[in-house]
């Protein structure tokens, strides 16, 4: 406890102490002189006068300021003005931004006064810091234009530097409407110039920009229309409702349009405009007027794909000044109202006249194209077999380009349908000659000769009926030709040609046609070709003279043989072929299966009886003497035949009187015919070994 009395005493000692000093201190003299302008109020003269701004023992220096500056203590308490503005902490010190005793020149309200207001400096003050939004005309304007003592050294008494001005335009300006307006200047004037009119608040109903900022109030508010004039605004009482867009905008719009994007917007469809020419806009043909796929679809076109892609002025020309043919009311398959043909007129006349784009193509794309199988039976040509598997682009060509028509369209309408069209004739013009005259007798197929013979499935596959091989190529197909197959004539090439044909001709294997032999090896050699030959029999040539299709063994009007041979087959020569004519066991290499006689003479068959007397260069073939038997002589005249004439003495000797039968070298008995002398005395009174001594020396 004594402790605490101890402690109690000290601080009460200490603050007697110091304000002690405290009160000696204000009994010194001023720090220094005073402004002017407080040094001319009499109450603050003196030693007397600190207290008048310093406060005395009940009251502050910021209470003391307050009295005398009234004023401003009700701008602090209303917090408006500058000063209402502040902070409590800087309005509790008023010496720091209006400090004194710097001499009677010194000025209280300076740029540091300003800038601990928050404001930059006194010629830069922002006047939106008391709430007056100052631009236009009012910044080219200095302080002493409105605040008439701004500038003034040191203030009379009972005058303001800024205080007392009021914002109403009629505190500076003079009415020249005479008070017939209902509202502020402000509320249709700006301050830039009285003739840039502006309406605050007027956003509530239509703002006043884009196209209709540049609008005079007269323009929409005459002064004859008592319900919207400018000088019924702002008076008291039920003012007339807002105007909707159509009140002065006629819609070029469609019914069906205004009414489906207004209940869109939930809005009544006089005001409906607005949701999509926004007040900004300066035109109904503003660049940036937005539609979205859902207000767009209300038109009765929907933007779905591709037409998503797209931008407005793609479709709906700037240029193009009319509204409606700018926005003609497409409608969502109505492709040419937007897209150029690109076939050129094609598909205006025939089967599809008058249809959209959407008969042939889906509505989303182009390409791949709709164009069906069925859809082709319309056309000239039902496309069936391999032409169901073409590409579109191998029948129908785009020409190529000319001065006149840089990008020709692709060729579909008017397309030739024949065969001869899209196809090379892969026989060459073989069948011209007798396709024309099929034709003069009867109507030429559909689509062109080769329609006659092939099918579309493939050129190898023949119709039903077959292919008439005679009817076509004057060959009928028939005996063991019919049993063969077709590429043992044609046969089949490794690569296809030009044509695409791999089915062989004939005169590519086997040479230019001439007759069987273009085909068959003649085994006969020619023989029955040459000049002494008939070239026909009957009509038929060539082999046909003597076989027929069947086989070359059969000859059905049988074979001649003396007129083919020079051979007459008569008398003991009247035998089967194979007498003559050995067969063989295997075919040759022309096909050739009996064997060629071994001549036509007599020797070339049968051996000599004769043991070769009668060879030699006189030596005469056996159909000299033995005509159709060799067993007879009749045909023999020794006059005539021999070089011994008989005579009467020798004419009616039997022959083997003179002429004997030997046995020769080889043990074959063999009458002796030559050599035998033709003397007399060769065969009378002599020995018949003087005469073989002779054949010895005449050997």
């Amino acid at each position: 406890m004594k402790l605490r009395s101890s402690r109690l005493w000290i601080t009460i000692v200490s603050i007697a102490g110091v304000s002690l000093l405290a009160l000696v201190d204000m009994r010194r003299a001023s720090p220094g002189p005073i402004s002017t302008v407080h040094g001319n109020v009499d109450d603050l003269q003196g030693r007397s006068g600190c207290s008048s701004c310093h406060g005395g023992w009940f009251s502050t220096m910021t209470e003391s300021c307050e009295k005398c500056h009234a004023p401003i203590k009700e701008q602090i308490e209303q917090k408006r003005g500058l000063h209402g503005q502040l902070t409590a902490a800087v309005i509790e010190r008023c010496a720091d931004c209006h400090s004194e005793h710097h001499g009677e020149s010194f000025e209280i309200i300076n740029d540091k006064s300003f800038k601990s207001a928050g404001a930059k400096s006194e010629k830069e003050f922002d006047h939106e810091l008391v709430g007056f939004h100052m631009d236009g005309k009012h910044l080219e304007a200095g302080c002493v234009d409105c605040h008439e003592h701004a500038t003034d050294t040191v203030l009379a008494a009972d005058t303001v530097r800024y205080l007392g001005l009021a914002q109403d335009c009629g505190s500076c300006h003079e009415d020249p409407h005479e008070g017939r307006m209902q509202v502020a200047c402000a509320a249709c004037h700006g301050q830039t110039t009285w003739d840039a009119l502006h309406s605050l608040g007027h956003e509530k109903n239509l703002p006043l920009v884009g196209g209709h900022g540049d609008l005079s109030c007269r323009k929409c508010h005459e002064e004859k229309d008592d319900s919207h004039s400018l000088e019924s605004m702002g008076m008291t009482g039920p003012r007339a409702p807002a105007r909707e867009c159509v009140a002065c905008h006629d819609s070029p719009h469609t019914p069906d349009f205004q009414r489906g994007n207004a209940r869109l917007a939930s809005m009544a469809i006089g005001k409906s405009c607005v949701v999509c020419h926004q007040a900004e806009h300066k035109s109904f043909r503003e660049p940036g007027l937005v539609v979205t796929a859902e207000q767009h679809l209300k038109s009765g076109f929907p933007l779905d794909a591709p037409h998503d892609k797209p931008k407005c002025a793609d479709c709906h020309k700037p240029e193009v000044e009319k509204f409606a043919d700018r926005y003609p009311g497409r409608l969502k398959d109505t492709c040419t109202a937007c897209h150029a043909d690109p076939h050129g007129g094609q598909f205006a006349t025939g089967p599809f006249a008058g249809q959209e784009c959407t008969a042939c193509h889906a509505r989303e794309q182009f390409m791949p194209h709709t164009f069906t199988i069925e859809k082709h039976k319309l056309a000239s040509l039902t496309l069936t077999g391999k032409h169901a598997d073409t590409s579109c682009n191998d029948c129908h060509d785009v020409p190529p380009a000319t001065t006149a028509v840089a990008k020709p369209p692709r060729v579909f309408h008017g397309t030739a349908s024949d065969c001869e069209a899209c196809h090379q004739d892969a026989h060459d013009g073989f069948f011209d000659e007798v396709v024309a005259d099929i034709e003069v007798h009867a109507p030429k197929p559909k689509h062109g000769d080769c329609e006659m013979c092939h099918t579309t499935t493939t050129f190898a596959d023949l119709p039903a009926q077959g292919f008439d091989h005679e009817k076509f190529t004057d060959f009928p197909v028939v005996g063991a030709h019919a049993q063969g197959e077709c590429t043992t004539c044609h046969v089949p090439t490794k690569k296809p040609d030009d044509a695409g044909r791999t089915f062989g001709k004939v005169e590519d294997h086997f040479g230019k046609f001439t007759g069987c032999v273009t085909c068959h090896t003649d085994p006969h050699g020619g023989q029955f070709d040459g000049p002494s030959m008939p070239a026909e029999i009957d009509g038929r040539a060539d082999c046909a003279r003597c076989h027929d299709e069947i086989s070359f063994r059969s000859l059905p009007r049988g074979f001649d043989h003396g007129q083919w041979t020079k051979f007459d087959l008569v008398g003991a020569h009247q035998i089967a072929c194979s007498g003559c004519h050995e067969p063989m066991r295997e075919a040759d290499a022309v096909g050739r299966t009996w064997m060629r006689s071994s001549g036509p003479k007599c020797s070339d068959c049968h051996i000599d009886p004769h043991a070769g007397q009668f060879k030699g260069e006189n030596a005469k073939d056996c159909a000299q003497c033995h005509r159709s038997s060799l067993a007879n002589f009749s045909s023999f005249n020794h006059d005539r035949d021999s070089l011994f004439q008989l005579g009467d003495q020798h004419e009616g000797l039997a022959c083997d009187k003179c002429h004997k039968t030997q046995v020769d070298p080889e043990g074959f008995d063999v009458v002796r015919y030559r050599p035998l002398g033709r003397e007399c005395v060769d065969c009378h009174g002599m020995q018949e070994d003087a005469l073989l001594h002779r054949k010895r020396r005449n050997g």
